[in-house]
């Protein structure tokens, strides 16, 4: 899996929202919010080439000390739904 480029998270109150760089990634019916824990997980996978809901859970497990069978429900959540926003690919 990877994050598609010409995406870019910013900060919006106690938000993470991910915005379109370009006119042509821009779809006005969508707003992708992120948690504090997703928005962590964004932006440590940007400048890999490459990574699974495994990285993401280890990367969960590292920051927050959590269970990894946890991490890695929640991992698995959290990329679905960046496949289905349109912002990472398989």
């Amino acid at each position: 899996m990877r994050t598609i480029k010409g995406f870019r998270m910013r900060k919006l109150g106690l938000e993470y929202i991910i915005t379109a760089e370009g006119v042509e990634l821009i779809n006005f019916n969508k707003m992708i919010a992120l948690n504090e824990s997703a928005a962590y997980l964004w932006e440590s996978v940007q400048e890999m080439e490459e990574f699974s809901v495994d990285t993401l859970a280890d990367l969960l497990v590292e920051q927050y000390g959590i269970d990894r069978e946890l991490a890695l429900k929640d991992s698995a959540a959290v990329a679905q739904k960046w496949i289905e926003a349109g912002i990472a690919e398989e």
